[in-house]
């Protein structure tokens, strides 16, 4: 048996409700068939009204590896968008999900391709995890025609394969969701949805609609509060009376689940997925997180913490380099072999961004397609100019 060191840090803020957190607190055995058994900390989960995941958990040398390198793509991407943004080849809208990679890699690793996912606007590394070239994601970002939604969309539009978005109205995509979830219900599909809001939305009167509304139909959904602490640029605290966002749902059972952790992030969604298809109905996950970057782009994000704040929790509890450690302290991977994937992932978004600036941008003759589904247009659309009809030919 192989014990990681554990290093303690004290909590950064106050405000941040963040008991002690524990770097790279991991434990793990090495089986001979390159399969590792890993323990994870006991305070990686709190539960309302079910029981706590295991805690210890199996992954092969090919997965551990897959996990890492996802969170790697997705930062890479995300540090992409900043510089193209900074450069005002992106315009409008951009909500980067800088620390908060663990949620989607892990999420997209523990479920079924044809299960379903829907979110709001940080939505960057999950459409690229659903299986989007990043081509695609940052030639629309930069609203050129080979984007997903030809250019027409922009950072809050992307879509994949059961993959929904990408919204931009707070908190609108949650009853979406569910609607999700009634048709797999009613299509009698082996499948289900995971609904991602974020602790900003988590107040709103819709949320607690689709909750009811989830648990009277047993829907197989499971809604997921992407906690980063801030919202838009307000801490929890002065936003939020019950901060406990996995207790939120009431009647429906709820799981806290340390989401800077990519293995705990994929094991409660093995958790909330098998929750689901066992016909036990909707289940609220709360996912506490942090985002380096502000809101948006707009946002400086040091208005409302300090950096001193934000580079403690980069030093703490980092995703990536939690990871990464995990990693070479167990053997499945050396410090070079890692740096290899950094290597190798930069240079794939290196030559995304190069692809999407050389694509062309969507000539204005387009501007009036896809408003409605082929087969059912209307012979002109009123509107949308002042004084202004465009027919159709």
């Amino acid at each position: 048996m192989l014990f990681c060191k554990k290093v303690s840090s004290k909590v950064i803020s106050s405000r941040l409700n963040i008991a002690s957190i524990k770097f790279n607190p991991y434990k793990f055995q090495t089986k001979r068939n390159s399969t590792y058994t890993i323990t994870l900390p006991e305070n990686t989960y709190e539960t309302h009204n079910c029981e706590k995941p295991k805690l210890q958990v199996e992954e092969t040398k090919e997965s551990l590896i897959n996990l890492y390198r996802s969170m790697m793509l997705i930062r890479r991407l995300e540090l992409a968008c900043d510089q193209l943004y900074k450069a005002k080849l992106i315009r409008g809208f951009c909500h980067l999900s800088t620390g908060q990679e663990a949620l989607a890699a892990g999420m997209e690793a523990a479920i079924d391709k044809e299960d379903a996912v829907i979110t709001a606007y940080r939505c960057h590394g999950f459409t690229l995890i659903r299986g989007v070239p990043a081509k695609k994601i940052i030639a629309e970002l930069m609203g050129k025609v080979e984007g997903v939604s030809k250019g027409k969309g922009g950072s809050m539009h992307l879509f994949a394969h059961q993959f929904f978005g990408g919204n931009g109205i707070v908190g609108a995509q949650v009853p979406i969701g569910a609607g999700v979830a009634f048709t797999q219900k009613y299509c009698n599909k082996k499948n289900m949805t995971f609904v991602l809001y974020g602790d900003g939305a988590a107040n709103q009167g819709q949320i607690f609609e689709a909750y009811n509304m989830s648990k009277l139909w047993n829907l197989p959904c499971v809604f997921v509060c992407e906690n980063n602490q801030y919202a838009m640029g307000t801490p929890v605290e002065r936003a939020t009376a019950s901060p406990k966002f996995f207790c939120r749902g009431d009647y429906i059972p709820g799981l806290k689940v340390d989401g800077n952790n990519v293995l705990a992030v994929k094991n409660a969604c093995e958790y909330g997925r098998n929750w689901c298809l066992d016909n036990k109905g909707p289940l609220v996950m709360e996912m506490s997180t942090y985002r380096y970057a502000g809101h948006s782009m707009s946002d400086p994000g040091t208005t409302y913490r300090t950096r001193e704040e934000i580079q403690q929790m980069r030093t703490t509890s980092d995703p990536l380099t939690q990871f990464n450690d995990l990693l070479t302290e167990k053997g499945c991977a050396s410090k070079e072999e890692l740096r290899a994937i950094d290597k190798e992932c930069r240079k794939q978004i290196d030559q995304a961004v190069l692809d999407a600036k050389a694509a062309p941008e969507p000539p204005v003759s387009t501007l009036f397609e896809d408003v409605y589904v082929k087969g059912t247009e209307p012979k002109f659309i009123r509107g949308v100019a002042p004084n202004d009809i465009h027919y159709f030919t």
